[in-house]
Parts: C-alpha cells; sequence; structure tokens
C-alpha cells in the first residue's frame, strides 16, 4: 500500500468556463425533484401522493428490495406531481419547496456515544443511507454487509469540477463526524485521497482516524475508482464503500444538528456559462434556477455533472443527488465540409496531435457536444491506454461486455470499474464507440446473472 500515487497517464481537458470562486445566489427552489433514476439498480416504491405536505427529511421513496433504505425530501413543501415515464417507470417526484424550510428533527447525537447499529440505525432512518456507495457494480451499499474499506477523494480532476475545499471551508468539522461515524459503523479504515498539489495545505489532510494518501496526475487521478485500484484493488467477492465529500458533510450534519440538510454549493460552469460561478443550493434544483447564467435562446446543452459523465438534462431538467456541478454547453450541430482534412484549427483541441493545438499547452476551448465523426468499426489500439492509469487492459473488457461473456468481464476487471473511469477512453475514441454505455449494459449483465 503506497501513501503516495503518481500517475503518469491521463488527460486535463482544457475546457473555458471555470466557475469562480464566489458565491453569486442562494436558491430558494420553487420546484424541485427527487430522481430515483440517480440510484443504479433501484427499484423505488412510491409512499406520498400528489397534494401531501413533507418536511425537508421526509421519506418520499423506499426501495422495494431492502425497504428500510430511504429516500427523503431534501426540502419542505408540498408534493406537486410524481412523473413516470414508458411502463409506468417512476422518474420523478416533483415537490413544490415553501419559502420557508422547515425539517425533520432527528435528534443531534454523539457519534462517540453510539454503537454501530445506532449510526446505521440513523442513516437509514433519515434517508442519508443512499449517500454510501459500493463497488462492484456502484450500487447503493447493503446494510447488511460491511465493507473491506471506505474511500474518499477529497479532490476531483474532471473538467471544470467544483473546488471541493471551497465548497466545503465552513463543513469540515461536520466531514470528521462523519468519517468517526462511517469508520465506527463499518469497523475498517476510511481512507482519504488528496490531491498531492496542496496536500500539506488542505483541511481535509488534517482530518483524524483516517488513512491518508496524497495523488498526483491528470484527470482521472480524482476519480476513486482509480485511487481503489491503486491502493486496495477490489477483488471478486469483495466489498469497498465509497462516499463524496458533499455526502460525508451532509452526514455528518445530521449527527451534529439532527436534519437531513443536504444543502451544498454547485459550480455553475462551461463555455457558455455566463460569469461562470457558485450557487447554494440542493440536489434536484432546476436549470430554471440558474437562468441567469445562460441565454436560453441559444441552442444549447445542459449537463448535471461534467462534460465527461454528467447527464443532459434539458432545459427543463434537474440536477442528480450526487452532482454539486451543472455545465453548459453549445450543441454541435453545425458540421464542416472536409472538415477532417483541415489541419489547422485553431479554435479545436486534438488530444492525438491531429491539430497544432499541442503548441499552446495553456490554451482553453470553448467546446461544444459535436462528436466530429460517427461510431465506425472497434478496433484494437492502444489510444485508451495512454488515458486510462490503470493495470486494465480496456478493449478486451469491453469486447468482452459486448459479447455477454461474464468469465472474461469478470477476468478483465469488470469488479473495478464504473462508467467514470472510462470516459476519458470514450473522448479519444477513434472509432467513436460508446464506451460508457458498454459499461452501463456490462454491470447490468453482472447485476442481473450474480447478485
Amino acid at each position: 500500500m503506497s501513501n503516495n500515487i503518481y500517475l503518469k497517464k491521463g488527460l486535463d481537458l482544457p475546457i473555458n468556463g471555470k466557475a469562480a470562486q464566489n458565491t453569486r445566489k442562494v436558491i430558494i427552489p420553487d420546484v424541485m425533484a427527487v430522481k430515483p433514476t440517480d440510484f443504479r439498480g433501484l427499484v423505488p416504491k412510491l409512499l406520498v401522493r400528489e397534494g401531501d405536505k413533507v418536511l425537508a427529511g421526509t421519506p418520499v421513496l423506499a426501495d422495494k428490495m431492502s425497504q428500510n433504505i430511504l429516500f427523503a425530501s431534501p426540502v419542505s413543501g408540498t408534493v406537486a406531481e410524481v412523473v413516470r415515464g414508458e411502463k409506468r417507470k417512476l422518474l420523478e417526484v416533483r415537490i413544490k419547496a415553501d419559502e420557508k424550510q422547515e425539517y425533520v428533527d432527528f435528534g443531534a447525537k454523539k457519534v462517540s456515544s453510539l454503537s454501530a447499529e445506532q449510526i446505521k440505525e440513523s442513516l437509514l432512518a433519515a434517508g442519508l443511507w443512499p449517500a454510501l456507495t459500493q463497488r462492484p457494480y456502484g450500487i447503493i451499499a447493503n446494510p447488511e454487509t460491511k465493507p473491506k474499506a471506505i474511500f474518499v477523494s477529497a479532490f476531483s480532476t474532471a473538467p471544470l469540477a467544483a473546488d471541493t475545499e471551497y465548497a466545503l471551508n465552513e463543513q469540515i468539522a461536520h466531514v470528521q463526524t462523519a468519517v468517526d461515524a462511517l469508520g465506527k459503523l463499518a469497523g475498517c479504515k476510511v481512507h482519504v485521497c488528496v490531491n498531492a498539489v496542496n496536500a500539506s495545505a488542505t483541511p481535509f489532510g488534517k482530518l483524524q482516524n483516517v488513512v491518508l494518501h496524497s495523488v498526483s496526475g491528470k484527470h482521472p487521478a480524482g476519480n476513486v475508482g482509480v485511487q481503489i485500484h491503486h491502493i486496495s484493488p477490489v477483488q471478486k467477492g469483495e466489498i469497498v464503500w465509497t462516499v463524496s465529500p458533499v455526502m460525508l458533510a451532509a452526514i455528518g450534519k445530521l449527527f451534529n444538528t439532527g436534519k437531513y440538510d443536504v444543502r451544498r454549493k454547485i459550480a455553475v460552469t462551461g463555455p457558455k456559462a455566463i460569469n461562470p460561478a457558485y450557487v447554494e443550493g440542493y440536489p434536484g434544483i432546476s436549470m430554471k434556477d440558474v437562468k441567469e447564467f445562460y441565454n436560453a435562446s441559444e441552442n444549447l446543452r445542459y449537463i448535471s455533472g461534467d462534460v465527461l459523465t454528467g447527464t443532459n438534462v434539458g432545459a427543463e431538467g434537474f440536477t442528480g443527488f450526487f452532482d454539486n456541478q451543472i455545465t453548459i454547453l453549445e450543441e454541435g450541430d453545425k458540421y464542416e465540409l472536409l472538415g477532417w482534412a483541415k489541419p489547422c484549427r485553431s479554435k479545436l483541441f486534438s488530444a492525438s496531435r491531429t491539430y497544432f493545438s499541442w503548441l499552446t499547452p495553456n490554451k482553453k476551448y470553448d467546446m461544444d457536444t459535436n462528436l466530429h465523426g460517427g461510431p465506425r468499426a472497434f478496433v484494437v489500439n492502444d489510444v485508451y491506454g495512454k488515458v486510462l492509469p490503470m493495470d486494465l487492459y480496456p478493449v478486451y473488457l469491453l469486447k468482452a461486455c459486448l459479447a455477454n461473456d461474464i468469465d472474461k468481464m469478470e477476468k478483465f476487471g469488470i469488479y473495478e470499474v464504473l462508467e467514470e473511469d472510462l470516459a476519458l477512453c470514450e473522448y479519444v475514441c477513434p472509432s467513436k464507440i460508446y464506451i460508457q454505455q458498454i459499461i452501463t449494459d456490462g454491470i447490468a449483465l453482472m447485476l442481473k446473472e450474480m447478485c
């Protein structure tokens, strides 16, 4: 086990629109949404009806397969609409928020005086158990199992990602409470990875009762899956839990204040964001709540998350449970005649040095969503290996997923990866293969056949 990890492979996307470190707006939402689609494998059970009054912390959904796992309303208000899709699939529970927020009182508790069972019961009752993600597969952690370790990435290297220190600079005490609680709950080590660039200065480096690691390198160095791979890889039959710093703060607030408080600083970013900055809001806020950050008359894509792994929610959509970033891009619906034959394209970035962007390494680009091509034959190459700092064979893993060959999927590392870990492979792919969707389908097959 190494406490200093240096990654040579990776790629930082030079994209315009990073959020300035100031909070431009405190959002009091009109309507926000709880989305069961944010959780892999969840079969939701609706606990409320349209017109019901809820408080922040009131359960609105439960997991049908494990009904003690609850999903709470982030705000107090009235259930405005239950949105369903094909075959009556539950997509959203929309809640019209009150002007003055009221909270369910779960009672402040001292973690030091609680048993592991009491900590688990507190998280389940308050609807914060879904904050714990289980690997392999990236599903909600099973309350009946124990992980071999818990991992926290205290920084993000994703394009235009929110600065973790700025977002949580006033909540380190809550983070420490959560770390203590989770360590006691799971009875294992809590590993916290910090950026080697400022490892000595970051407040996350001063957390107690953790195993601290410093990580350096380009994206995806900040991905918790990459960090797990280099610290304690997940083997068949093993389980690890991961939790984001944002959700750590929410867990800490539950024990310190007795409230389900998932407010967070959200970075509004992207080349088409007007004066990118932070807002203070809730998971599930609408894109309309940040309308002053974009020109609605333009043809834009609204992403909850970052450009590599985020979800296109549209102008009427809502942010995800785990996201603390919104990215606004121009839709790439403008095409060039014989564009592939023009080497001097100063406004485009190329990871493979096809253009001359490598001569201006500090330049930022107004990237859009244009793929500059379409899917074609999937050929074996070494492109993925240049941006994936994991000891895996991504081409063979992807082909095993396409063939639904579970034995080879296990052999080539399906237990170690989620979509975000191979997102850069998709970005640099010369065949324009939808790699993240292949991994999604592969994990779905594993869950169906192996769980």
